[in-house]
């Protein structure tokens, strides 16, 4: 009897970790050769595992939760929405995005994806980041579970989308595409990220931390080119960070601990991204609080 999708994603020869962040031929031809055994192959994990409801609405902060909602009721009350994010630093804004009560739901689904043992692609370019997976369908290699997918759209769509139309309105027109991947830093073995910026219009970064997992280290520095300000942020369990692709950034050494986020990106379509001081469209909130029925144009900024 052949082996179900599962049983055989597990028993598939795959490439090595350095072979995939050296992006070799081959590895873009394994990706290829298996993509649609490794999306069935997370369907039977989910139904097995029986995690194929787990990741709700009930993961949100709750006055977060209460406000998006409203807001695509009524998108005339999205000022409750833009009221929850304070300006941390220029152009960065903070919020409490999930519940760090519910949060335990999401890490452990995270790890049990680890131990799934079917393969998922490593962000390339970020070979420190040893733990990490790509979340969005447009990369080869992602985490394909259906109720995942689902989660992970809905968040892009009802959340991601609107607040950064609200709170950076030059983003309206380059938020059509959805990228994302996730982190885990371990001290000892992962260093730092140097100072970059993102290839988005806007980046979401989300700690999945929970509350008494302590790190040091680790911070978020950054650079305000106007000013020359230099700020290093941390951010407590379950909370966001939010800004500009553009503004310049840079994740320090984690020294102890594990460090767990989802980075999440918009862009609009072929990687376009908003122009410092270029034109900012006049959209009302009805339109604000719309999704565009623009088609994945497959790019992978990696």
């Amino acid at each position: 009897m052949a082996l179900q999708s599962l049983e055989q994603a597990r028993t598939i020869d795959r490439p090595s970790r350095e072979a995939m962040l050296q992006r070799a031929p081959s590895v873009q031809q394994f990706w290829d050769q298996y993509t649609a055994l490794f999306e069935q192959a997370w369907a039977e994990w989910e139904t097995e595992t029986g995690r194929s409801d787990v990741l709700g609405s009930d993961l949100y902060d709750p006055k977060l939760r209460a406000a998006v909602e409203q807001a695509w009721d009524d998108p005339t009350k999205e000022g409750a929405v833009k009221d929850l994010w304070k300006e941390v630093f220029p152009g960065v804004y903070e919020t409490q995005f999930f519940d760090p009560e519910k949060l335990s739901v999401l890490r452990d689904y995270m790890a049990a994806v680890a131990d799934a043992d079917i393969p998922v692609r490593p962000p390339y370019g970020i070979s420190l980041n040893r733990g990490g997976a790509m979340l969005d369908k447009r990369s080869e290699g992602y985490l394909a579970a259906p109720n995942f997918q689902a989660f992970y759209q809905s968040l892009m769509d009802a959340y991601m989308r609107p607040i950064s139309r609200l709170l950076f309105p030059d983003t309206f027109g380059y938020d059509t595409q959805t990228f994302g991947f996730s982190i885990r830093w371990q001290a000892d073995a992962d260093t730092s990220l140097r100072a970059h910026t993102d290839a988005s219009a806007v980046t979401l970064n989300l700690n999945l931390n929970l509350p008494g997992e302590e790190f040091s280290g680790s911070g978020v520095r950054f650079f305000d080119h106007a000013t020359r300000r230099i700020e290093e942020l941390t951010f407590a369990p379950g909370t966001a960070l939010i800004h500009h692709g553009s503004v310049p950034h840079e994740s320090m050494p984690i020294k102890s601990g594990e460090r767990s986020n989802f980075v999440l990106w918009l862009y609009g379509d072929h990687g376009q991204v908003p122009r410092q001081g270029g034109p900012v469209a006049d959209i009302d909130p009805q339109t604000r609080w719309s999704i565009p029925n623009a088609k994945s144009d497959r790019f992978a900024p990696f």
